[in-house]
């Protein structure tokens, strides 16, 4: 028997194919960045040094650039997928992760139009084409079913993607949604701000964690470095405004379990949230003392058990 008819027995037997080998490859973008997108990449890795659980990462080929997902977690786990906030990256998931890597294959995603590890090539025109985007890259990690969380924009977006096929996704987990279930108080003109501040000076910076978080000295500050640096690259945020709250037709269609948690002190959303999320066929909301927008930050142990208890 040859040697690779040997070596084809051996993997069939043993399973031993390295399933996403051909995308662990650093595309020229990150091994020779430009002296902006370098600084923020190294502060990216010192965020990950966080994580404390082995993990890899991806780079995608797609039809709009290049997407870098974090995979960690035991390799025949059941997948979970994760979305991040508004330019905050796959890295804000440092506190949640040990937690969510115990039982499940995780997957963290760079959204392409903000700072993080993925990268633009042709230009997005339309929400549709995000949701499109997604798929695509689930289509490339071969994710026919999974459970998927999303946090604040990256929520709308879990939820959009949970319309677009239901028969994938296991269940939804909503961080503090925006613009999902109400329009975010007490004025729609208030998403503009926030995305106008997300992208000024330090002060303002510093004034928008404090509006979004109860905790701010709580946050890591390997993340506000990194988180500092993002809002000074370009992100294509045009999308933002757009997004309007979901009817309850299109929430009520919603047919895999559900959970929704919001804080006690969170500007995104109020506890008509929680109300509407507990009228869903199998949903559930639930308001987080102590906490903010960012209460996978703030409170982030009772968010993780109140996550895995849910996943259970």
């Amino acid at each position: 028997m040859r040697l690779p008819l040997l070596f084809a027995f051996f993997v069939l037997l043993t399973g031993c194919t390295d399933q996403y080998g051909k995308y662990k490859n650093p595309p020229e973008y990150i091994t020779t960045p430009s002296a902006a997108n370098g600084a923020y990449y190294e502060a990216y890795n010192q965020t990950l040094k966080l994580w404390n659980v082995p993990f890899e990462e991806l780079y995608i080929p797609t039809t709009n650039g290049i997407a870098h997902v974090i995979v960690s977690g035991p390799k025949n786990a059941e997948p979970l997928v994760l979305l991040h906030g508004m330019n905050a990256s796959s890295t804000m998931w440092y506190p949640n992760i040990g937690a969510l890597t115990k039982n499940y294959r995780v997957f963290a995603i760079d959204f392409i139009l903000e700072a993080g590890k993925s990268y633009l090539y042709n230009d997005i025109e339309s929400v549709e084409k995000v949701t499109d985007w997604y798929k695509e890259v689930l289509f490339a990690l071969e994710l026919d079913s999974f459970h998927l969380i999303g946090a604040s924009r990256g929520g709308w977006l879990a939820v959009k993607l949970a319309l677009n096929d239901q028969k994938k996704i296991k269940s939804l987990v909503l961080l503090s949604p925006a613009q999902t279930f109400t329009w975010i108080k007490p004025s729609t003109d208030l998403l503009k701000n926030i995305v106008r501040i997300f992208s000024s000076k330090e002060k303002q910076m510093e004034q928008s964690l404090e509006s979004m978080s109860s905790n701010v000295a709580n946050i890591n500050d390997a993340y506000l470095k990194q988180y500092k640096l993002g809002t000074e690259l370009k992100s294509e945020n045009k999308f933002v405004t757009s997004m309007q709250p979901f009817s309850n037709d299109e929430l009520k269609s919603l047919q895999m379990p559900v959970l929704v948690l919001i804080g006690d002190d969170d500007m995104i959303n109020e506890k008509r949230t929680v109300a509407i999320a507990n009228m869903l066929p199998k949903g559930k909301g639930e308001v987080i003392q102590n906490a903010g927008h960012f209460l996978s930050i703030d409170q982030a142990e009772t968010v993780n058990q109140k996550m895995l208890d849910f996943l259970k």
